[in-house]
């Protein structure tokens, strides 16, 4: 009894992160909408199929300079794409060998 109890609990836990998941998704995606002209959002579905978790932070970063006011207009592909040269400039991985 005590198994089938504990599957149930892991199995609603991982419903409700499946749900809290695409809830943040739909808000993302509605806020991409309203603030990416369409070739910008062409270039972030690319983008999505690519590197999932790089769109993933993209569409975070985005949605912080919505929310905190510093997006004015919509964003073109052109500043898209040198946000994606930001974001992707911190993850340079530098290897030292000794």
């Amino acid at each position: 009894m005590e198994e089938e109890e504990i599957k149930k609990r892991l199995l609603q836990q991982q419903m409700q992160q499946q749900m809290q998941q695409q809830q943040i998704e739909a808000t993302l995606k509605t806020i991409s909408m309203q603030i990416l002209e369409p070739r910008a959002r062409e270039r972030l579905a690319n983008l999505k199929v690519v590197k999932p978790d790089m769109a993933m932070q993209l569409e975070a970063y985005l949605a912080q300079l919505h929310h905190a006011g510093q997006l004015r207009g919509r964003i073109s592909e052109e500043q898209l794409i040198a946000i994606l040269k930001k974001l992707s400039s911190k993850r340079d991985i530098r290897i030292r060998r000794k």
